[in-house]
């Protein structure tokens, strides 16, 4: 296996992760994905299926960050207790090209085709 660069992995997370969180709060959510009881959707009766119709999207959109959010928290939590590349399912090392892609992975192309496939 190819040497891979953890400090620069965990460095791509802390900035992905960032990143997401600065998205959440411009749709004016919390990092925990609940919406900011302040935000006006509209006000009027007349508009009320519309409101409901983007206030649905936002939502779906809140639950895709908080989700990729949530994976680069495991991530990094393997960074610090010496786990980071190694699969949660098989155990084996997750490749450096996987890795590089994709930082916050935390199973192998084996163990994450199959977790799809359920």
């Amino acid at each position: 296996m190819t040497t891979f660069d953890i400090v620069g992995a965990e460095k791509a997370l802390r900035d992905q992760r960032e990143h997401l969180v600065h998205q959440l709060a411009e749709l004016g959510a919390a990092e925990s994905g609940d919406l900011n009881a302040d935000i006006d959707f509209g006000g009027s009766f007349a508009d009320a299926a519309a409101v409901t119709a983007e206030r649905t999207e936002v939502l779906g959109v809140v639950d895709s960050l908080k989700a990729q959010l949530e994976n680069i928290d495991r991530a990094l939590a393997k960074v610090e207790s010496g786990t980071y590349g190694i699969c949660e399912d098989c155990g084996k090392q997750i490749s450096a090209a996987r890795l590089e892609a994709r930082p916050e992975s935390i199973r192998c192309i084996d163990c994450k085709t199959k977790a799809a496939g359920r």
